[in-house]
C-alpha cells in the first residue's frame, strides 16, 4: 500500500482512468472462515463528470467609440441605458480541486470503500451488519451508481465488536464491572474503615479500664503479700535511693538533702538490736534485715535507716502496731535501733554513744517495720537522745531539734516506707503508729 510520502510530487502521477459502468457482481467465493482479519480494498469511483462550459469573454475596461456624427452627453444628462446581453448558460459552480497526490493514499481507498461492504455479495462484518449502512433489501436491485448514492463517512462511528464474541462471550473481553456495584476497592476501603473503628474503639475501651483499674483500690492481701516480697524482686537504688531529697524538711522548713554512704548485706535480724528491741519484734518474726547510711549536705549528721521485712500477717502487724504505740514502746531510750557503721565513710565512728534522736514505724498495710537513727558525724557522744517525733514539733529547743537529727531521722523514715509501699503497689498511708 502507497504512502503519502511516496506521491508527494504530484507531477509524477499518472491520471487515474475513469471507473467503467458497474456491472452485476459476479457470485463472490465464500470468505475463509478462518481468516476473519483480511482486509478487502474496494475499487475507487470515478470522478462526477462536469459539462464543459463556454469560456467567459474578457469584461472591456473602456466604453465602445461613438459612432459618428454622435454628439457627446451634456453634463448632468443621464447616461443611455446599455444594451441587454443575452443570456447564456448557467455556470455551475467549480468543485474544489482535489490534489491528486491524495487520490493513491490508504485514508482515500478506505474512504470510496464503501460500496464494497454494504453491496450485495460483500462479506458480512463480524458482529452483524453496521446500523450506520444502508443494506439492499432481500430481492431489490443493486445499487446505482456511486454518484447518484448519498456519500458514506470514511467509518461507522460506533464501535466495532471484536472477533470472537462481546464482551459477555466466551473468549471475549472480561465484563468490567457496573458503576452501580461496588468494586474490590471500595469493598477494601469499607473494610479497612471498619477495622480502623473497632481498633480506636478497643483502644479507647482498654485505656478506660484501665484508668479504672489503675483508680481502684488495690486487694490488700494481694498487696501485703506482694510487699514480702520486695525485698528480692525491687532494685535497691528503689528501696534505698542514692540521693533524698527533703524539701521543707529542716528545721523552720528549710530544705534538706542526704546522700547514701553505705548500704548493709541484707541479713538476719540476730545482733542487730539491742535485747530489749529485739524481744519487742520478736512477735512478729524476722524473714530479712535491710539497711542503708546516709549523710547530709553538710556531712555533719549520719543516718541509719532500716527495714525489716517480718513473718506476720495482716492481723499480727495490726497487733503489733496497737503494742508499740498503746506502750509508748518507741520512745523507750532502751529500745532505740543500733546504726549501721561503714568503714571509710563518714559513719565510721557512728555507734550506740552516738545516737541523738530515732524513730521506730510499725507498717500495717504490708509486713515491714522501717526505722531510722541519727547521730553527728564528728563521733561526738550524746548522754540525752530524743525521740524524732518530740525533736520535731514546733518549739522545741533542744541540741537534737535545733540541730536537725530529729527532722533527718523522721522524714527519711517516712521516705523510706513510702518506697517500700509504692513497690508493694499500695499508695503511701499514716494507719501506723510512730515513736
Amino acid at each position: 500500500m502507497s504512502t503519502d510520502a511516496e506521491f508527494a510530487d504530484a507531477r509524477r502521477i499518472p491520471p487515474i482512468p475513469p471507473q467503467p459502468p458497474r456491472r452485476p457482481a459476479p457470485a463472490a467465493p465464500p470468505e475463509p472462515v478462518d481468516d476473519p482479519h483480511t482486509a478487502v480494498l474496494r475499487r475507487v469511483p470515478a470522478e462526477p463528470s462536469t459539462p464543459e462550459t463556454p469560456p467567459v469573454p474578457p469584461r472591456p475596461t473602456a466604453p465602445p467609440p461613438a459612432p459618428p456624427g454622435a454628439q457627446p452627453p451634456a453634463a448632468g444628462a443621464p447616461l443611455p441605458p446599455r444594451p441587454a446581453r443575452a443570456p447564456g448558460p448557467a455556470v455551475p459552480p467549480q468543485p474544489a480541486a482535489r490534489p491528486d497526490a491524495f487520490r493513491d493514499t490508504a485514508a482515500f481507498h478506505l474512504a470510496h470503500s464503501q460500496d464494497l461492504w454494504s453491496g450485495p455479495g460483500a462479506p458480512s462484518r463480524p458482529g452483524g451488519p453496521d446500523p450506520a449502512t444502508p443494506q439492499a433489501a432481500a430481492g431489490s436491485a443493486p445499487p446505482g451508481p456511486a454518484s447518484a448514492r448519498r456519500p458514506q463517512p470514511p467509518w461507522s462511528p460506533a464501535p466495532v465488536p471484536v472477533q470472537g464474541g462481546g464482551p459477555g462471550a466466551p473468549g471475549g473481553l472480561p465484563r468490567r464491572p457496573s458503576a452501580s456495584r461496588p468494586g474490590a476497592r471500595a469493598l477494601a476501603v469499607a473494610a479497612c474503615l471498619v477495622l480502623g473503628v473497632g481498633l480506636i474503639g478497643g483502644a479507647a475501651a482498654g485505656s478506660w479500664l484501665t484508668d479504672e483499674a489503675a483508680g481502684a483500690t488495690p486487694d490488700a492481701a494481694a498487696t501485703f503479700a506482694k510487699g514480702r516480697d520486695v525485698w528480692h524482686n525491687t532494685p535497691v537504688d528503689t528501696l534505698f535511693p542514692r540521693t533524698v531529697n527533703g524539701f521543707g524538711a529542716g528545721p523552720g522548713g528549710a530544705d534538706r538533702t542526704w546522700s547514701r554512704i553505705a548500704v548493709a548485706p541484707d541479713s538476719g535480724c540476730t545482733g542487730a538490736y539491742d535485747p530489749k528491741l529485739a524481744d519487742a519484734l520478736a512477735r512478729a518474726g524476722c524473714v530479712r534485715l535491710l539497711r542503708a547510711t546516709y549523710v547530709d549536705a553538710t556531712r555533719s549528721s549520719v543516718i541509719t535507716v532500716g527495714a525489716q521485712i517480718t513473718k506476720a500477717d495482716q492481723a499480727g502487724m495490726m497487733a503489733l502496731n496497737t503494742r508499740f504505740s498503746t506502750r509508748s514502746l518507741g520512745t523507750r531510750t532502751d529500745l532505740m535501733p543500733l546504726p549501721y557503721a561503714a568503714r571509710d565513710t563518714p559513719a565510721e565512728d557512728f555507734g550506740r554513744s552516738q545516737r541523738v534522736s530515732w524513730t521506730v514505724r510499725v507498717l500495717t498495710d504490708i509486713p515491714v517495720v522501717v526505722y531510722a537513727v541519727s547521730g553527728f558525724a564528728d563521733g561526738r557522744t550524746f548522754a540525752e537522745p530524743q525521740p524524732a517525733e518530740a525533736a520535731t514539733k514546733p518549739g522545741a529547743a533542744t541540741a537534737p531539734a535545733e540541730s536537725g537529727l530529729g527532722h533527718d531521722a523522721k522524714d527519711l523514715a517516712d521516705r523510706i516506707g513510702k518506697d517500700f509501699r509504692t513497690a508493694a503497689g499500695n499508695p503511701p498511708q499514716a494507719t501506723e503508729a510512730s515513736s
